[in-house]
């Protein structure tokens, strides 16, 4: 929902680094795989409780997930780098609630819930995006993208968002997991909308 909004404070900043990695010959897929391999290292960060440290790295993480798109940007965007980064986000976003699962074992249905959701999420956003391609469609509000960005509700600030919330807050997770998921049914619901109106 706010993605859209708060890119004109993040893009340059971003462009900066992203111009400075790209001079000494980071890829964009590098960066993506760095993000990555930090992602999962908050996801067994919060696993050990170690809720702090979890943080921190997926803060790192997503430094990373917005980088590589700058640094594309200033090399050459890729299908495959498009690929990556989305895939490597879905899954991102699962790790870290499997995370708190296996540091708290009895929120595990709320945790379930939420990750049951971000299928709902997934799948109507890239199921869009595919028929979006097939007729055309674009859209810059989000900036330069590999694929057709269809937003919601609970767009890639709030998910972050609400997992800094449950970093600091982690005997309030399955509180925020269920209100969240809930959220993102909501934008489930109101993307397959969208979709029997333009599709």
């Amino acid at each position: 929902m706010i993605d859209a909004h708060i890119r004109r404070w993040i893009d340059p900043p971003l462009n900066r680094a992203g111009n400075f990695l790209a001079a000494r010959g980071v890829s964009a897929n590098h960066v993506t795989m760095m993000g990555f391999g930090l992602g999962l290292t908050a996801m067994l960060s919060i696993a050990l409780q170690a809720y702090l440290l979890g943080l921190g790295l997926i803060l790192l993480s997503r430094i990373c997930d917005g980088l590589d798109g700058a640094v594309a940007r200033f090399t050459r965007i890729t299908d495959l780098g498009g690929y990556l980064d989305i895939v490597l986000d879905f899954i991102f976003y699962s790790a870290i609630v499997f995370g708190f699962v296996l540091a708290q074992p009895d929120h595990a249905t709320a945790g379930a819930f939420l990750i049951f959701s971000f299928i709902g999420t997934g799948s109507s956003f890239l199921a869009y995006s595919t028929f979006a391609a097939k007729r055309g469609l674009t859209t810059s509000s989000r900036g330069q993208k590999s694929l057709y960005y269809l937003g919601g509700l609970t767009e890639g600030f709030e998910t972050i968002t609400c997992l800094i919330l449950m970093c600091l807050f982690p005997s309030a997770f399955w509180i925020f997991a269920l209100v969240f998921g809930g959220l993102c049914w909501l934008t489930t619901l109101t993307r397959m909308y969208t979709a029997t109106k333009t599709l």
